[in-house]
This record gives structure tokens, sequence and C-alpha cells, in this order.
């Protein structure tokens, strides 16, 4: 089978570049798949694609930009030219543009290709009835939020009309199917990157890293960590480093630099940038604990994913998707009340005074990671193709 897969990919900085870099890694392992195509958004420098692992070719076609109107243009041309046997679409609704009209015109490619008769599954990470378009970073006008959700509903048609629509979460299929009455709607767990050998779950702690990883500055705020940090070293007198791992999110360009300026009198805030790929192993071991200082979510969090596949306990706070995902998928962690920072530093402290407890986290959420590896996702897609008549 030719498998043409639609995606920003690394070096890309676009969103769900590094989720298609480990789905690429596993689909060209499997029997089934002869070749696959990479139709991705140009970058500078080359795509990674030097995998260690023996698998089939990869073809890597540059052909569309982060917010071009000409996306479904460049993208189709190049569906024509490569002839795939499917087509798999790695989307969110922001994945091609922030910009309403190109982000619009890139998801009408799944009913392109429905058109042509090309089997095609779309990857969807997120559905914009749950998604808090204020915390977000769309909009806190509330006719604006009324625009945006009548959007997001001609927009969801639309990426219905795909052979299969493949979500993360079981309530999402719940939601789709009902709303929508769409009966092409199917769970297919995110899964986890990479499953590295069970840890020792012995983590440095001189200093203690407390860790973050993400694109912040929308509903991902490092503020309050930073502040619940520095309210458990005073009640601990703790040696803890605040490690936060990413960049800006494109909707808000500065916010780590004023962070960064706001707290330069508190000590040990390490900001590493961008990490690339072969540095996640060593940011996650190193970590005691992972937070993640969200006030809403968009989504199941690869984030969390790969905190358990290193065996890390977590901070996590009691709402929306990441208290379903915990649910669903076996995760345990320490919640805390996302408005509070005393209760981020209770949740914190708790873990870090406490190492049976870190480690027995640690332990529960390896085993739910371990649960669903990547491989077994790929082998869904394929399945799933080979239902829609691929």
């Amino acid at each position: 089978m030719k498998i043409a897969i639609v995606t920003a990919y690394p070096p890309s900085k676009v969103t769900l570049n590094e989720y298609a870099y480990h789905l690429v890694k596993h689909f060209r392992q499997k029997q089934d798949v002869t070749e696959l195509i990479l139709l991705c958004d140009y970058t500078d420098n080359e795509k990674d694609i030097n995998f260690t692992e023996d698998g089939c070719n990869i073809t890597v076609k540059e052909c569309w930009r982060f917010n071009s109107y000409k996306n479904i243009v460049s993208i189709t041309k190049a569906i024509n030219i490569t002839k795939p046997d499917a087509v798999l679409f790695n989307l969110q609704f922001m994945k091609f543009g922030d910009k309403k009209v190109a982000a619009a015109l890139g998801l009408m490619l799944p009913l392109v290709c429905k058109l042509k008769k090309i089997p095609n599954i779309v990857l969807l990470h997120n559905i914009m009835e749950e998604v808090d378009l204020g915390s977000a970073g769309f909009t806190n006008n509330k006719l604006m939020q009324n625009v945006y959700g009548f959007i997001g509903n001609t927009l969801t048609r639309l990426i219905l009309k795909s052979d299969t629509v493949a979500v993360t979460m079981q309530k999402y299929v719940d939601v789709l199917s009902k709303k929508y009455k769409a009966n092409n709607v199917k769970l297919i767990p995110h899964g986890t990157f990479e499953i590295p050998e069970e840890p020792n779950y012995i983590t440095p702690s001189n200093p203690m890293q407390i860790m973050t990883f993400g694109k912040f500055g929308t509903y991902k705020k490092v503020e309050a960590m930073i502040e619940a940090v520095e309210k458990v070293r005073k009640s601990t007198d703790l040696n803890l480093e605040v490690v936060i791992a990413g960049t800006d999110n494109p909707n808000v360009p500065g916010y780590l630099a004023k962070v960064k300026e706001t707290y330069k009198d508190i000590p040990q805030i390490r900001f590493t940038g961008y990490v690339e790929e072969n540095e996640v192993p060593v940011l996650f071991n190193e970590s005691t604990v992972v937070v993640f200082p969200y006030t809403s979510t968009t989504g199941s969090s690869g984030v969390l994913h790969q905190a358990g596949s290193y065996g890390k306990a977590v901070v996590m706070p009691d709402l929306g998707d990441l208290a379903m995902l915990v649910k669903d998928e076996g995760y345990q962690g320490e919640f805390f009340d996302p408005k509070s920072v005393d209760s981020l530093a209770q949740a914190i402290e708790s873990i870090v005074t406490n190492n049976d407890y870190k480690v027995k986290l640690g332990q529960i959420n390896y085993k739910a990671a371990t649960a669903h590896p990547m491989s077994d996702i790929a082998e869904m897609y394929l399945n799933t193709f080979k239902a829609v008549g691929a």
C-alpha cells in the first residue's frame, strides 16, 4: 500500500510535527506499506527521515506553507502527481494557518480526496465542541465565539465527509456521532511515541527538576508554576529547578521572553527553547515531576503519553480532556485547581517530599503508556484503510 500523509513534519515548528515523526517511523516498518509519501510543509532544513530501523521508502514532497491560501491547490496537485493508494490527514483546526480563510481552505482537502475517490482517513486531534476559545487564544469576544462556533460546525461537517474520522478520545466519538449524526467516527488512541525499557525511577535530586513541556502563552501558561515552585522551596527548603521546555505558541510571540524578564530575580529557572527529538529522552529522564500548567485543554495530550513512557510522576489540572484521559487510559497524578497557585504548590510538594509516592505514580503511568505503543496505533490505521477499500 502506498500511503500519503498530509502533515507538518520535523524540523517544522508547525503543530503536530512530532506526532507525524513517530507515526511515520512505525508506518514504514509495516509489511503492508510499500511507500510513504510525506506531503508536508516547506522548511529551510531537510526533513528528518534518517531512521535507524529498516523500513519502506519515504518520498518527501514539500507542497504547503502555514497561512497560505494556495494550500488546497498545491496539496491536491501533489496528490495527483504522487498517486497514493490512500491518504492520511494529521489535523487539528489550526493546522494550515491561524488565519481563518487559510485554515478553512486546508481543511477542505479530505472532501477533495473523497470526490476523487481516494480512500482517506482524517486523524482529528481536537474538536471545536471541546475547545475553550478564550483560554486557547482564539477570542474572548462572545459574538466572535459564536462566529467561530458556526465556522467550526461547518468545517467539522466538511471533515466528516472523509471515509473515516479518527479521534483520540471516546468522548469525541460520542460528541461527533450525536451532534452530527455521523457513523464514520472511530476511536484510535493517541498512542505513546517511544516506550523505553522500564526506568529505575531514580531522578537527580540536587536539584530536583520540575519540568513542563510544550508551546506556551495561550492556555499553557508558566507563571503559576514558577510561583508555585517558589512556594515549595520556601516551605520545604528543597533544591528545586524550574525547567520550561519548548517555545512560544505561534499566537503569542514573545510570551516566554516576557516571562523570563518578569521572573529574572527568581533563581534556577531554565528555558530550554525548542527541544530536538534526540534531546527529549534526557529532558524527561532528568525530570522529577512533569507539570501541566494548563488553564484549559484542547485535546489528548502527547506530553502526558511521553511522561508516562519515561515513568514520570505528573501534576495536572482537574479539568477537561486531561481528567478524561486519566479515567479512560489509566494515568494517574496529583490534580490541582488551575485557578490556584497554592493548589498547584501543594500538588508539587506532595510528590517532591515523598519519593515512594513519586515512584508509585511513575510506575502507574509507565503501565498506562505501554498499553498503546505507536506500532499498534499504526496497525489500527492500516486496518482502517483496508476497511474503506484501500
